[in-house]
C-alpha cells in the first residue's frame, strides 16, 4: 500500500481495511518511521499511529524493517495509549533500525526553523544525516546500557545541543522499558508464515529520489525498499478524490475554487512543524509522474488504484489534467477517468472515515 501524493492519502484506513479481509497478517514497515501518521476508526477507537501498523487495533502485529527509524519515546506513549484502549499491540523491530534521540528531535526543529524545507518535528531527518555522518546508534544499541550511553554521549558532542535534564532521563527510561517488554520484540527478518501486509509511509510525490528537492522525505517511498527484501508485492496506490499537502512545498491547482468539505476527522489541520494543511482539486498529471519514476509500479500490472475521502466531494467532480479542468457525472464515472488516465485496469473508493473499499463498477 503506497501513497501517490504527498502523504494524508488514507494509507491508515486502506490498511486497517486490507487487515480485516485477511487471516494471519503481518504489517510490515518498509519506509519512513515514527514521523508517520495514519488515522485510523474502528468501532470506539480513533487512533492515529506512528509507532505501530495499522492493523494494531485488530489484534494484528506490526514488523519495523531497517529502513525506518525507532523513537523509543514515541513507542512508549503510543503503547501506553494503546493500552488504556483495551489494545495489546506486538511491535517486531530490526535491530538495525536507527534510533531517533532528543537531539535529533532538537536539531530537526532548529535546522527546519531556518530552511523551512519542511518537517514533522519528530527528528526523522536529522536522524538519517546523523546515522550516514557515521554518529549511528541502532536499536540494538539499547539492550547495552554502557553502548548506549557512550553513544548518547558522542551525539551530543555531535551537534553541540544541550536538552533540558528531564529529556534525556525521559528517553533511557523508554528505552530502558522497551528494552523489558513483552509487546516490543527484536526480530532480524520478516517472520514468516504470514500474510504481508506493506504499510507505505508519506507519498510518492515525497520520495527523496522522486520528489521535489528540497521540499522531500528521506526515505524511499515506493517499492524499492520492499524489492530489496526480496518481495513483488501487488500494489495499492493511495490517493484522495483531491489533492492535499502538509506545509512547504509546491502543490499545483491553489488557484482554482473548490467546493471539498471540510473533514471533521481531519487531524493535525494547521499550526505545529508541519504547518498549514493545503487542499484543492487532484491534479492527475502529479499522479502519473509520481507513478511513473517508480519501476515496478510503472511495469507490473499487479497493481489498484484506490480513491479516498469520497464522501468529501460536494456537488462537483472535477479533476485537472495537462493544466485544463475536467468533469466527471459521478462519483464512480470520476474513479474511472482517473483510472483510465493513469492505465490501471482494477480500482476501488472509499466513503467516509471507516469507509471499506468499494470496487468501481468499469463503464467501458
Amino acid at each position: 500500500m503506497i501513497g501517490c501524493g504527498f502523504g494524508d492519502e488514507g494509507k491508515g484506513r486502506v490498511v486497517d481495511c486490507l487487515c480485516s479481509q485477511s487471516l494471519g497478517a503481518l504489517v510490515v514497515r518498509f519506509s519512513g518511521g515514527h514521523q508517520a501518521g495514519h488515522h485510523v476508526i474502528r468501532g470506539n477507537i480513533d487512533h492515529v499511529f506512528s509507532n505501530f501498523g495499522c492493523g494494531a487495533l485488530q489484534g494484528i502485529p506490526t514488523y519495523w524493517t531497517r529502513y525506518c527509524t525507532v523513537d523509543p519515546v514515541g513507542i512508549v506513549n503510543e503503547l501506553e495509549i494503546l493500552r488504556a484502549s483495551g489494545i495489546k499491540p506486538h511491535l517486531f523491530i530490526d535491530p538495525r533500525c536507527p534510533v531517533t534521540t532528543l537531539y535529533d528531535k532538537g536539531q530537526n526543529r532548529i535546522r527546519d526553523a531556518h530552511n523551512q524545507h519542511g518537517t514533522c518535528g519528530v527528528g526523522f531527518g536529522a536522524t538519517l544525516q546523523r546515522e550516514a555522518d557515521r554518529y549511528s546508534l541502532l536499536f540494538a544499541d539499547l539492550y547495552n546500557p554502557t553502548i548506549l550511553q557512550i553513544k548518547l554521549k558522542l551525539i551530543k558532542d555531535y551537534y553541540d545541543f544541550i536538552p533540558v535534564d528531564t529529556a534525556l532521563d525521559n528517553f533511557l527510561s523508554c528505552c530502558d522499558a522497551i528494552t523489558h517488554s513483552d509487546n516490543v520484540v527484536r526480530k532480524h527478518g520478516i517472520p514468516g508464515d504470514f500474510e504481508l501486509i506493506f504499510e507505505g509511509s508519506q507519498g510518492l510525490l515525497l520520495d527523496q529520489d522522486a520528489g521535489f528537492f528540497p521540499h522531500v522525505t528521506r526515505s524511499n517511498t515506493g517499492t524499492k525498499n520492499i524489492l530489496e527484501l526480496g518481495y513483488e508485492p501487488f500494489v495499492y496506490l493511495v490517493t484522495r478524490a483531491y489533492q492535499t499537502r502538509h506545509g512547504n512545498g509546491p502543490m499545483t491547482n491553489q488557484h482554482i475554487t473548490h467546493h471539498i468539505k471540510r473533514n471533521p476527522y481531519e487531524r493535525n489541520n494547521a499550526g505545529g512543524f508541519q504547518g498549514q494543511f493545503r487542499k484543492t482539486l487532484l491534479d492527475v498529471d502529479l499522479l502519473m509522474y509520481a507513478i511513473s519514476r517508480d519501476e515496478y509500479i510503472r511495469t507490473t500490472p499487479n497493481k489498484a488504484l484506490v480513491i479516498t475521502c469520497m464522501d468529501l466531494i460536494e456537488g462537483e467532480w472535477r479533476y485537472t489534467l495537462d493544466g485544463a479542468i475536467f468533469e466527471a457525472a459521478s462519483g464512480n464515472d470520476f474513479a474511472n477517468k482517473i483510472r483510465r488516465h493513469l492505465g490501471i485496469q482494477q480500482a476501488y473508493v472509499s466513503w467516509g472515515p471507516t469507509g471499506e473499499l468499494v470496487p468501481v463498477k468499469s463503464t467501458e
